[in-house]
């Protein structure tokens, strides 16, 4: 393992993502919320039938809220790891996602690694990797040849007085 690259372990990266979790669930729950809201309202002012098609309805309501979730999930992740190589999360622990070759992500790199999410999380074992593999790499950032590294902080550099006053 090159000691040079500032790998980040398992505990970070499940902290950074439980921010991301938490953020995604707070907009879900609003999008339910709204749904259910807007789909009682549309049966009060008589606009479905009551209560004879009630499945129908809340099946069709259902599907298209897990569409969104999905959307809404690819979309964070894909945007954020593709534009910033960091969700709120990460940015949050100060961690950023980068190809192997330390090259910042692309968003089509970005959607291949979310992808991979769903592969890793197949009774979390991919995620769980992270913990044993010397690059700290999941099975999803073996899918598209991505590490998660620390960011380096800048030490504040000194600033010396200039002048008479300096004395």
């Amino acid at each position: 393992m090159n000691s040079r690259i500032p790998y980040v372990g398992f505990w970070r990266r499940v902290f950074a993502m439980s921010i991301d979790w938490f953020i995604l669930s707070t907009i879900a729950v609003f999008l339910f919320i709204t749904g259910v809201a807007a789909l009682n309202l549309s049966w009060i002012q008589g606009g479905l039938p009551w209560p004879e098609d009630i499945f129908e309805s809340v099946s069709t309501f259902m599907v298209l809220y897990w569409l969104a979730l999905v959307c809404m999930n690819c979309f964070y992740f894909t945007y954020f790891h593709g534009v910033a190589g960091q969700t709120p999360g990460k940015m949050l622990f100060r961690i950023r996602v980068v190809r192997l070759d330390g090259v910042p992500m692309t968003p089509g790199l970005a959607f291949l690694r979310w992808v991979g999410y769903h592969l890793s999380s197949i009774f979390l074992l991919g995620f769980l990797w992270v913990a044993v593999d010397p690059q700290k790499q999941g099975w999803h950032d073996k899918i598209a040849g991505t590490i998660v590294i620390g960011e380096r902080r800048e030490s504040p550099q000194m600033v010396l007085p200039l002048g008479p006053a300096a004395g």
